[in-house]
């Protein structure tokens, strides 16, 4: 049962995940593996956007993102359109992002969730196909570092977002839904956990009489618990002091263990969403649906059932080892 302290309480979540089984950025052959390579050097001049470049979409990024959109149980649109995402920002060298908008990969999905012995339903909002930022490095901290340094050798990478209702109701469950996501990405054999700032998440938070809060950069799951407990602690002794709690977005400080104020939040229409001139819409075929059906494989829920029937162990043991493909494989 929920307990009383978190009926006041809506949580949603963002959560981008890079696929990571992928060898080239979505729309340019540049190796997508960046980690551990000198800066700016994984860059072309379609990834940078200079000017009279054109993208090409890899076919294996939509093919695992459809996957990933199947495997929520998500409904699955006739054609997805790629749309511009207009902001400026150092990290957006064309400054646009290459997302999905009113055609995404999949809409109206659901994840289940066990919380306190109890199946808890979260709604999957829709799941689309992007394009990674580069990465900004920061010394010492976002709020203490004099100057911001720029790597685009993240950029361009494929990403899927997977956005959920606002269906959680603590920052335990985000952490739960967190590690239930990652299990279902592993078994799908698109993504690798393991790999440093391979899913990173914004949440959404408010309770009864305020307003919506977004904080960013969150990078871990025990992270997003301690942030949004601060955030709904701070929400709440603003609302017993009688003061606003204002719309925006904060940042988390990993060393203060605080979120800190960055600019008030944006609403839809000031990205000034459109189709992106340069990419056709793809046809998501019977025959490709049928194809991309047929790779998935044994997923979490299915798997610990299985477990507990074939080898006779527990359902808390058996959900243990979901929690971790690897974990799982080195069991059986």
């Amino acid at each position: 049962m929920t307990s009383p302290e978190g009926l006041d309480v809506r949580i949603g979540l963002e959560v981008h995940c890079q696929l990571t089984s992928l060898k080239t950025k979505l729309f340019c052959r540049c190796p997508a593996d960046y980690r551990g390579k000198p800066p700016n050097t994984h860059v072309c001049p379609i990834c940078l956007g200079l000017p009279g470049t054109l993208p090409t979409v890899n076919r294996r990024a939509v093919e695992a993102a459809l996957k990933v959109a199947l495997a929520l149980n998500c409904k699955l649109p006739s054609r997805v359109v790629f749309y511009r995402k207009n902001y400026f920002y150092p990290d957006l060298p064309k400054n646009f992002q290459i997302s999905q908008y009113d055609y995404p990969m999949g809409v109206d999905g659901e994840v289940y969730l066990e919380v306190e012995g109890e199946a808890r339903r979260v709604r999957i909002r829709r799941v689309h196909l992007e394009e990674d930022p580069g990465r900004l490095v920061y010394r010492g901290g976002i709020t203490e570092s004099p100057f911001t340094l720029v790597d685009y050798n993240r950029a361009g990478v494929a990403l899927i977002e997977v956005v959920t209702e606002p269906d959680l109701r603590a920052p335990r469950e985000a952490r739960l839904f967190l590690q239930k996501l990652r299990s279902i990405l592993e078994h799908l054999a698109v993504f690798d956990g393991s790999l440093e700032g391979a899913m990173r998440c914004d949440a959404n938070i408010s309770v009864a009489g305020g307003a919506r809060i977004e904080v960013k950069n969150i990078s871990s799951f025990k992270e997003v618990e301690r942030a949004l407990s601060f955030e709904l602690m701070r929400q709440r002794n603003l609302l017993k002091m009688g003061r606003r709690v204002e719309r925006e977005t904060r940042c988390w400080d990993e060393v203060r263990k605080v979120t800190v104020s960055l600019r008030a939040k944006e609403e839809e229409e000031d990205y000034r969403y459109f189709p992106e001139p340069d990419l056709v819409p793809i046809d998501l075929t019977a025959e490709l649906i049928d194809a991309v059906k047929r790779e998935i494989p044994e997923l979490p829920d299915a798997r610990k059932a299985r477990l507990v029937k074939q080898y006779g162990i527990s359902e808390d043991e058996a959900a243990v080892l979901v929690t971790s493909k690897a974990l799982a494989d080195l069991f059986e």
